[in-house]
């Protein structure tokens, strides 16, 4: 499956920069298809999702009003949840990474593609969290 690194920003930390980028992997299927996939792979995880932001819809809702009609997403949603396991774990070695959570994934649809991604977090701990994320993106496209 052909995975997708993409940098989106980058955060100043203790003096120094820490780029975050995205992992992304198609999907070969509808959007909404898609998000069932997400949702029953967090769900089969035992995980409860917290919220789902509907972002492409509130992108299309708003861009006349900020004076713009580039569409960006023909439909987009993140699905937040927190793994009180991972969480745990993670904050038992250091406590302010409480700021990664809740974790997300993403469902996208652009140009016709549809993609499943979530954002890379650093070195470390947290690397228990990019790994339970992938892995639930990955069973969601299939892989």
């Amino acid at each position: 499956m052909h995975r997708t690194f993409v940098t989106v920003a980058a955060a100043l930390v203790a003096g120094g920069a820490a780029a975050q980028e995205v992992v992304s992997y198609p999907f070969d299927g509808s959007f909404d298809d898609a998000t069932f996939a997400v949702e029953s792979a967090i769900v089969g995880q035992g995980l409860v999702i917290d919220h789902v932001s509907r972002v492409g819809d509130m992108l299309a809702r708003t861009g006349e009003d900020v004076g713009s009609d580039t569409t960006i997403f023909a439909a987009a949603d993140v699905f937040t949840f927190c793994s009180a396991v991972v969480s745990r774990e993670v904050m038992e070695v250091d406590p302010m990474n409480i700021a990664h959570c809740p974790y997300g994934i993403f469902v996208a649809e652009r140009g016709g593609a549809v993609m499943v991604g979530y954002r890379t977090y650093p070195e470390g701990p947290m690397q228990a969290v990019q790994a339970m994320l992938d892995g639930i993106a990955r069973e969601a496209v299939g892989d």
